[in-house]
């Protein structure tokens, strides 16, 4: 699966890039998120309750940074476990540019599902993926004081 998106948050890049990583600003606004720690710099782990069509299930994973330019851009690799619901393992990668209104944050998204979860049709896990991301950069943005606004539009293929 893959998941391409672009979005316009209503602050300064250097705000933006502060609240992608303070695991507090990004426990308020992962949807289902329960728990998130960092564990150094680099590594950040997170519990998070999803609902994905009929299946509902906790993952428990952890987020490695890589490529780290500082209000710029970071690659990402993660994984997760759901227990009897599955797994999810990918890449991802986010840049941030200048834009008029504020800064425009680009992120491209590898993932495999697995388990439950991957007996799922692709359209569904993709449509519950770009509303997953939607809701994390409306609650983001609200929590720098601003809006999130998607731009063109999203790009979701299995």
């Amino acid at each position: 699966m893959e998941l391409n998106g672009e979005q316009l948050i209503a602050a300064s890049i250097p705000d933006v890039w502060k609240g992608l990583n303070d695991v507090d600003v990004l426990a308020r606004s992962i949807p289902g998120c329960e728990e998130i720690s960092r564990i150094s710099p680099e590594e950040v782990h997170a519990k998070v309750m999803f609902k994905i069509g009929p299946v509902r299930a906790r993952f428990s994973g952890k987020l490695l940074l890589s490529d780290i330019i500082p209000d710029q851009s970071c690659s990402m690799a993660f994984e997760g476990s759901g227990g009897a619901a599955g797994f999810a393992k990918g890449k991802s990668r986010v840049e941030l540019k200048p834009a008029e209104g504020g800064t425009l944050v680009s992120y491209t998204t590898e993932a495999s599902i697995g388990g439950k979860l991957g007996q799922i049709g692709g359209r569904l896990i993709s449509a519950s993926a770009k509303k997953i991301a939607d809701d994390f950069f409306q609650k983001f943005a609200k929590e720098l004081g601003g809006e999130a606004i998607a731009l063109e539009s999203d790009k979701s293929d299995q």
